[in-house]
């Protein structure tokens, strides 16, 4: 009897398309196993921790599983009857089951940690299973052992150690990837990411832009069908992911990134070239940094300067604090590979789906992180902190010429709060004889917030510079989750009261004759540059590989006009009107 193999037929999912390109190449699934489980004795007066500990990876399991279920709604009945009942099961497994029971008490009376309750736990259940005389009883096992996976991997969180050595071209498949994993990916080894979570502009999506990787995330159905090896296509573009594409599947995308490539060369004449509008008002294009590696790519991409520089990356997987020296030496890297422009840098703002090891125990432990001790609270509630990253930005301001930015800023308070803090911070190093920039740097402030666009005449007046992050203003203006795939498509930066919000804080600024930017992912779409220099704002920041896109809409765009659609916009009320009239008018300049 002759066996012939079968190839898998090809298949094709949808997601959201978070970061544009097209990538081929075979697949790296991140399994949901875990790493080296730790072992050791908890000390008596931390058992409640621990038992904390474990309570929250729980939790954040169950959020994690309940994520899952509502995404298995949209996929066909039969699949979706059958993973909602194996999601059950593994719900089932975290509220008082025989495993959480027996974690609580091994961390209770034996003291063992939770990492390794867990797993002690499992193996007694699995030894139980296998004896069973049932077939069907004794293969759940694989279901307990997957939830103690789940369990293990929350309260260790190191799967980005999975990503040390990678072959190259492949394409990520995962569950979910963090910021902070995002960030240890190579773009010159890693071609392209899909999850099955994840949102268009939560932090893990702004990251692949940044790094210049193809990604989709959202992705539903995506893990089962998909092994290590398989062929996969990424379509950042349209939001597509291909497993196991056929030959003449494989020719298209091959086309399709050569065309991509050519356009790239043609947009790199304009890189000399200055973003004048045809009626010759020039703008200030900056980009945003997440990583002191992308500092060439800004130089290259013809850059003004830097408008948003994070500093998170210096917090990421690790266990310690980077102390003043480690802060300057890399701030000072960034603020001299941009000679002669500014380079704008922000205060940390670990939070919301931005976290850092060194601090997620100590001060992030809160239902919301978006709404809870993050960005400048965080500074206010340790200091020394926000010390440390002023003494490093007032001694990186010798090599040329910075800025200071602060994240989620509510009052004026907050402002002068810092602004204080900064002069103390001079003088000390002055009176130790250290080179600090002279005049002290501008200070500036995130808006990013409903409270603080309300009150942009207010913080204009005690700021020296403004810069509207759209990301997180529509969010909260619009209570969306943009890191939450199943609300992403309620994300609308056109909506009205976002509008509105830009509108206002860009006229306090222009009252207060200090410089207005934005920041957002908004400010790196060609779709939006007609609208936003309309509404007045005149220096746009995003990442680099967007510049040319956007310099390219402004050389091509005549002011007055743009300025009399705008102010047609903002006398709609409905989002969709808006997008009719925003799509109409840049049909009709191309």
């Amino acid at each position: 009897m002759k066996i012939e193999s079968v190839t898998p037929s090809e298949q094709s999912l949808s997601g959201l398309g978070v970061s544009g390109g097209v990538a081929i190449g075979p697949a790296y699934v991140i399994e949901s196993g875990t790493a080296q489980v730790p072992d050791y004795v908890v000390a008596p007066e931390g058992l409640e921790d621990e038992r904390r500990r474990f309570a929250d990876a729980a939790a954040k399991a169950r959020r994690q599983i309940k994520s899952l279920k509502a995404k298995a709604l949209v996929l066909p009945e039969a699949a979706a009857e059958e993973i909602g009942f194996l999601l059950d099961a593994h719900l089932a497994m975290l509220t008082s089951s025989r495993l959480t029971r027996g974690v609580e008490r091994r961390i209770r009376e034996d003291r063992q940690n939770a990492e390794a309750a867990i797993q002690a736990e499992i193996a007694v259940i699995a030894h139980g299973f296998q004896e069973m005389d049932d077939a069907y009883l004794a293969a759940r096992i694989a279901d307990v052992r997957e939830v103690g996976a789940r369990l293990i991997r929350n309260l260790m969180d190191r799967e980005y150690q999975a990503f040390s050595m990678l072959p190259p071209g492949v394409v990520i498949i995962a569950e979910e990837l963090s910021p902070a994993e995002t960030a240890l990916l190579d773009p010159s080894v890693v071609a392209g990411i899909a999850t099955v979570m994840g949102g268009a502009q939560g932090h893990t999506a702004i990251m692949a832009r940044a790094l210049g990787i193809p990604a989709v995330l959202g992705v539903h159905g995506l893990m089962p069908g998909t092994h290590n090896g398989d062929p996969v296509i990424v379509d950042g573009r349209n939001g597509k992911v291909i497993l196991n594409p056929t030959e003449a599947t494989r020719v298209a995308t091959y086309v399709v990134q050569h065309h991509l490539t050519q356009e790239r060369e043609q947009l790199k004449s304009l890189r000399s070239l200055p973003a004048v509008t045809l009626d010759g008002t020039p703008m200030t294009l900056l980009a945003n940094l997440e990583l002191p590696r992308e500092i060439e790519t800004a130089r290259e991409s013809g850059a003004n300067g830097v408008g948003l520089f994070r500093t998170e990356f210096m917090f990421m997987n690790r266990e310690d604090l980077p102390d003043e020296d480690e802060q300057y030496a890399l701030l000072r890297t960034v603020v001299e590979g941009m000679p002669d422009k500014v380079v704008t840098i922000r205060t940390l703002d670990i939070g919301g789906d931005k976290l850092a090891g060194a601090l997620d125990e100590r001060f992030l432990a809160t239902a919301n992180p978006a709404l809870g001790l993050r960005a400048v609270r965080l500074s206010q509630r340790e200091p020394k902190l926000l010390e440390t990253q002023l003494a490093a930005m007032l001694r990186a301001g010798v090599h040329g010429s910075t800025r200071i930015l602060l994240p989620l800023i509510t009052t004026v308070a907050e402002v002068r709060w810092v602004r204080d803090m900064l002069t103390e911070v001079a003088g000390r190093l002055k009176r130790n004889g250290v080179p600090i920039a002279d005049p002290l740097p501008p200070l500036g402030i995130m808006i990013e917030v409903p409270g603080a666009a309300l009150t942009a005449d207010a913080l204009a007046a005690c700021s020296d510079f403004l810069a509207i992050g759209t990301n997180d203003l529509t969010q909260y203006t619009l209570a969306i989750d943009r890191g939450d795939e199943q609300v992403a498509h309620l994300y609308d930066p056109l909506h009205p009261a976002v509008l509105r919000l830009i509108q206002f804080t860009t006229q306090a600024a222009l009252r207060a004759r200090i410089p207005v930017s934005v920041c957002g992912e908004i400010a790196g779409d060609p779709r939006f540059t007609a609208l936003l220099l309309g509404l007045g704002v005149r220096e746009l920041s995003m990442t680099p590989n967007k510049l040319a896109l956007v310099k390219r809409r402004i050389r091509a765009l005549d002011l007055r006009s743009a300025t009399r659609r705008a102010q047609s916009i903002m006398d709609q009320s409905d989002s969709a009107r808006i997008a009719e009239l925003l799509d109409e008018f840049n049909e009709s300049e191309t």
